[in-house]
């Protein structure tokens, strides 16, 4: 005698739950045996089983769990002890929940949820998930309730997906409680109510309406209407006709009427009908079917208003979900009726067992009309060779075929024409054939050829005698969701781009401060001991060559604090014309005879206001890079155009400009090198030929100055550099001329009190103003030089440094400031920060500075008297 056990015709090929189903225990509970199970219970568990959309049968008083596979993956690891459990004991988490369906449920009662939020421990912890749920009753051979079916679709991801994007979230706000709202109910003229009055009070209208079309469509009903206090009722009959000519053009083409001011848009005998209502501004929406105006959907305001996109779309919104939730709710009409006919069927099928074949085929039309009802997803079967057999609602909505369009052609016409030569699906049907089942994502095609992201499950369905008879298919659009993540994505990555610069930016202003103080000392140092050495020509030009690279490392900080947008700059009237011509013969002789300048002015352009020093080291940088990408020679052209910026542009703000570009015919750059030109160190020069932060001081100083830098290039043709430089406003200081290095600036003898917390920076100061006949007293910190002051009345001037611990520069001021008020003060910094408060009262003197530079600082502080 064989000890396996034999699975029951109705449970085989049912999946990995008709094989637990088939082997449990139902005798430990109130179900009973399966050899006791009723002919009612059992064509209801076979259906279940067979079926791919996720199910539970709560069977009994007790609602006892019986599920099919794709309810055993929404329960996670509480599968497979939930089968067989009382559901208050299964999910105690939901039990008052779970109660209520069981109370609605047999009692012939129906509930719908969507997206309806419960928080499950599926993994060994509580966590949030939404789900679409639709219970409806099943009954037993008699016509009695005998249990609740479920169908559960977990929609948690395409939630969470929707409320990554904060800019929609009062929107979805408002839809979601609009569809919490209406799905408690299933009647249509309360679903109209609760829809209008919830729209007219999101959007403040005087009245919003729901309006059936008559069967010619010349006349439309209003019976969905809600109307604000003070604002009367529009319900009645109308004539389309009465609206005038762009309504009914307007709606019958499918298109929204939108109307701010019906007095000024429409003529006066079109106004009149609007008027006789009360209504001066509307948005009407309209649904066409199968080429038919059916319906409309409309909000209105008694005075003109300006209708926003925004409004407009959430108008559109709400209307096509008010008319998915009418389908849905035919369709929960259309279920039950289902229902109704599965209680006779199952009394038929108890007294006449023996005609089976006929009983399986009504079985079979009563499932398609259960499937056609869905519109959320694409069911249809295939026959055994993948041509389609049957097409619901979802398919249709979501592929764009209708039934007669596609009903004998072969799935792979969804699959894109790459997918179609590889043998996709081929091989999809393949694997449901030899696996039971097929899935996956990918892109598919919709009749109009436009593509979607879907979801696809492919489900081998066999006879009682184990035959391929053919396949279910489900799809789902998950399109949404995919933009969704990219969306994401891209945001993720332009912040940490933005970061990342940020990041740079801040270590290398930190690193130009403390190169400042070093490239002080060895200045000063430098600049003392030219005057005490003896007068030996060796020495003197060591002392040079040294004063020369000292020069250019405060060259290069300046470079770096311009990328960290940290320097000061002095923002004058500056004539690009007059400065490029006066610059020509330094630029000329800077990049040697085999490069020609071309530089092209035209005689009308504008001022521009910038930091002169600053805009001639921009311009200087470009032609070296200009020259660089022309090895052989070439020409070089320089040239300035007045454009305007109607509206903000990336770093640009509307207003006019003077965009100076330099042009050359080099090498260009590729998409991936013109990505990373402007990053600080990056370059493309051999080793110890470019420091990689000219064109991000360019790019800092652009930016700081009110423009940006833009930069265009073709590799073989060559590269188009621009400056955006602000035109200069009226009254805006020219440039001043330059006063040379070496220029003498009369001064008298002072007691100065120099401040600095660097030691080398504070002794070479020090010696610097002494060296200058002035007498010094020195403080590391700003208390320090508190107390200086409080014991030296004699002090005539205060040198201090900004970037101290403890006390900043600015606070020692502000101190200074409140027992000293006349004293004259110079700041001494590398950044362009000045005191918020008195700045116009302190005199700043950019570090790293010569002797010549602190004697000038020094006369400006403190005249000279006659």
């Amino acid at each position: 005698m064989s000890t396996s056990l034999e699975v029951p015709t109705f449970l085989a090929d049912g999946g990995e739950m008709g094989r637990r189903i088939a082997t449990f225990d139902w005798g430990a509970t109130s179900v009973g045996p399966v050899a006791t199970w009723s002919s009612s219970l059992r064509a209801i568990v076979a259906f279940l089983i067979h079926c791919p959309v996720p199910i539970v049968m709560l069977w009994g008083e007790d609602g006892i769990l019986i599920y099919n596979d794709g309810y055993s993956v929404f329960a996670g690891d509480r599968h497979p002890g939930l089968l067989g459990m009382k559901v208050l004991e299964a999910w105690p988490e939901v039990a008052d929940f779970n109660a209520n369906v069981m109370r609605v449920g047999l009692a012939g009662g129906t509930l719908a949820y969507r997206n309806h939020r419960l928080s499950l421990n599926r993994t060994g912890v509580f966590e949030d998930c939404w789900l679409d749920l639709d219970y409806s009753p099943v009954y037993d051979g008699e016509g009695a309730p005998a249990g609740v079916l479920a169908v559960v679709v977990e929609t948690t991801e395409a939630v969470l997906a929707n409320r990554a994007l904060s800019e929609s979230e009062a929107r979805l706000r408002f839809l979601d409680t609009l569809d919490r709202e209406t799905a408690r109910s299933t009647d249509l003229a309360e679903v109209l109510e609760i829809t209008t009055r919830m729209l007219a009070a999101e959007l403040g209208a005087s009245n919003c309406a729901y309006a059936d079309m008559d069967a010619d469509e010349d006349g439309f009903t209003i019976r969905g209407d809600w109307a604000r206090e003070g604002s009367p009722s529009i319900v009645g009959h109308y004539q389309l006709a009465d609206f005038g000519a762009l309504a009914v053009q307007q709606l019958r083409a499918g298109r929204p009427l939108i109307i701010d001011d019906n007095l000024a848009e429409l003529a006066p005998h079109e106004a009149e009908a609007f008027q006789a209502i009360g209504i001066s501004a509307t948005v009407c929406i309209p649904l066409v079917k199968d080429g038919r105006l059916k319906a409309l959907m409309a909000a209105h305001h008694r005075e003109p208003h300006v209708w926003t996109p925004e409004e407009v779309t959430l108008i559109r919104e709400v209307t096509d979900r008010s008319w998915a939730h009418v389908e849905r709710t035919a369709a929960q009409a259309e279920l039950r009726r289902t229902a109704a006919q599965l209680r006779e069927l199952n009394a038929e099928l108890e007294r006449r067992v023996v005609e089976r074949a006929a009983a399986l085929q009504q079985s079979q039309t009563q499932f398609g009309l259960l499937v056609r009802g869905v519109t959320d997803y694409a069911i249809y079967m295939l026959d055994t060779d993948g041509v389609v057999s049957s097409w619901n609602a979802g398919a249709e909505r979501i592929k764009g075929y209708t039934p007669e369009e596609i009903m004998g052609r072969h799935f792979s016409t969804f699959y894109p024409d790459e997918e179609r030569l590889r043998g996709d699906p081929e091989r999809a049907l393949e694997t449901a054939r030899r696996e039971g089942r097929f899935a996956a994502e990918g892109w598919r095609l919709r009749k109009d050829g436009s593509r979607f992201r879907a979801s696809v499950a492919i489900d081998a369905i066999r006879d009682d005698d184990g035959q391929l008879i053919g396949f279910a298919k489900i799809t789902r659009d998950v399109t949404e969701r995919e933009e969704t993540q990219r969306e994401l994505e891209v945001a993720r990555e332009a912040l940490f781009q933005s970061q990342k610069i940020e990041a740079i930016g801040q270590l290398t202003g930190g690193v130009a401060h403390d190169f400042n103080n070093l490239l002080m000392a060895i200045m000063s140092g430098l600049t003392l001991l030219k005057k005490r050495v003896p007068d030996d020509p060796q020495i003197s030009r060591l002392i040079e060559n040294s004063m020369q690279a000292a020069e250019r490392g405060a060259a290069l900080t300046q470079r770096m604090l311009a990328f960290a947008r940290r320097q000061q700059l002095k923002t004058e009237r500056v004539d690009v014309a007059a400065l490029v011509a006066d610059m020509q013969g330094l630029l000329q002789r800077t990049i040697g005879p085999a490069w020609r300048i071309e530089a092209r002015f035209p005689d009308d352009l504008s001022a521009v206001a910038a930091d002169t020093n600053q805009l001639e080291m921009a311009l200087l940088n470009l032609v070296v890079n200009a020259r660089d990408a022309m090895q052989e020679g070439g020409t070089i052209r320089i040239s300035a155009a007045q454009r305007a910026i109607p509206e903000a542009r990336g770093n640009l703000a509307a207003g006019p400009y003077v965009r100076l570009s330099v042009c050359d015919e080099g090498q260009g750059m590729d998409p991936d090198t013109l990505a990373r030109a402007t990053e600080p160190f990056f370059t493309t020069k051999g080793v110890g030929k470019g420091t990689g932060l000219g064109l991000s001081m360019i790019h800092g100083f652009a930016q700081q100055n009110g423009g940006a830098l833009e930069i265009e290039s073709t590799p073989g043709i060559g590269t188009r550099a621009h400056i955006w430089l602000p035109l200069a406003t009226e009254g805006s200081a020219p440039a001043l001329a330059r006063v040379e290095e070496d220029a003498e600036v009369a001064g008298q003898a002072l007691a100065i009190l120099v401040v600095d917390d660097d030691p080398l920076v504070l002794t070479n100061t020090a010696a610097l103003l002494a060296d200058l006949g002035h007498t010094v007293f020195e403080a590391d910190s700003g208390h320090a030089a508190l107390a200086r002051l409080e014991v030296h009345d004699e002090i005539a001037l205060l040198i201090t440094d900004q970037a101290m611990p403890g006390m900043t520069g600015s606070q020692l001021v502000a101190q200074v400031r409140a027992v000293r008020p006349d004293l004259p003060i110079i700041l001494a910094t590398g950044y362009g920060e000045m005191p918020a408060d008195g700045a116009a009262r302190v005199q700043r003197l950019a570090k790293p500075f010569t002797q010549g530079d602190l004697r000038r600082a020094l006369a400006e502080a403190v005249p000279a008297e006659p």
